[in-house]
């Protein structure tokens, strides 16, 4: 996948070395058209041509087309997974988009290898998936409470590198975007689930414990973006502090891999100006 300089993508990406998330500031807007007002206007802006390159790459797939996207959205709870799905996936049409939310595996699932229930949600053709949460919770998890050995957790990470190689191969676009917030921004955003009795459903006592935490959480995150990004399937960090700039960013780069794509409508032998008459002729 190449990248220009000056894209959106070419910023946020993680890239080879060691990975230290210190040193990605969540509050940042790198490339960002400008403040608040101005960002949230170019998302809107950019809207019509999301729904387009995915009208058109679904299009592309009742021809033959073998093309795909798979947006995985990872990242600590209230990072804002459910709000790149509401304000950047709902740009697009219905058809041709599915939304995966993973949670804890069920019986069933925790039977098999966990990459099992992952498969069963990959893209079809001509379809934009979309991961919230994703097969990359059964090493986070697992490497935050020594659930598996160290062993295990590596070899997970290139269970993944395979399964993303192998979806690349088949004709799906990677797209992987960590949402990044810091510390404090989590509070005030559990606090706010708090004084509001519509998001009570949303709060889980646990969220509590699993903030105590964090440090462990920030280094299984960047082992994660150190050990999984690749040419095929690269990691972006996306600052999201800001969650008007998050959805831009996650925008621009669905946007920019899109046109990148360029699926186009496919050719037709329709007769047009016999249809037009046919339709126009009286009963």
């Amino acid at each position: 996948m190449s990248e220009d300089n000056g894209s959106v993508r070419a910023a946020l990406r993680v890239h080879d070395g060691v990975v230290n998330l210190a040193g990605y500031d969540p509050a940042a807007t790198p490339w960002s058209p400008g403040k608040r007002a101005k960002t949230e206007a170019a998302s809107a802006e950019a809207a019509d041509d999301l729904a387009d390159l995915q009208e058109r790459l679904y299009a592309e797939s009742t021809s033959g087309g073998k093309r795909s996207v798979l947006l995985v959205l990872q990242g600590i709870d209230t990072s804002g997974k459910g709000g790149v799905v509401e304000h950047v996936v709902g740009s697009f049409g219905p058809a041709g988009v599915r939304v995966t939310g993973f949670k804890a595996p069920s019986d069933e699932e925790r039977q098999h290898d966990f990459l099992w229930r992952i498969w069963k949600a990959v893209p079809t053709p001509g379809t934009i998936a979309v991961f919230d949460r994703s097969h990359y919770e059964d090493v986070l998890i697992q490497k935050v409470h020594n659930w598996v050995s160290p062993e295990e957790i590596e070899r997970r990470y290139a269970e993944i590198n395979r399964f993303e190689s192998q979806l690349a191969d088949n004709g799906t676009l990677v797209i992987k975007c960590f949402l990044h917030i810091s510390y404090a921004e989590q509070r005030e955003r559990l606090l706010a689930r708090l004084d509001d009795p519509s998001k009570h459903w949303k709060f889980k006592e646990s969220d509590i414990d699993e903030r105590a935490l964090w440090s462990d959480y920030q280094t299984a995150f960047a082992a994660m973006l150190q050990n999984c990004s690749t040419e095929l399937a690269p990691w972006y960090v996306i600052p999201s502090d800001k969650k008007w700039y998050r959805n831009w960013a996650i925008g621009e780069i669905l946007r920019e891999s899109l046109t990148e794509l360029d699926p186009q409508f496919p050719a037709t032998d329709l007769d047009v100006d016999r249809l037009r008459n046919r339709l126009k002729a009286p009963f």
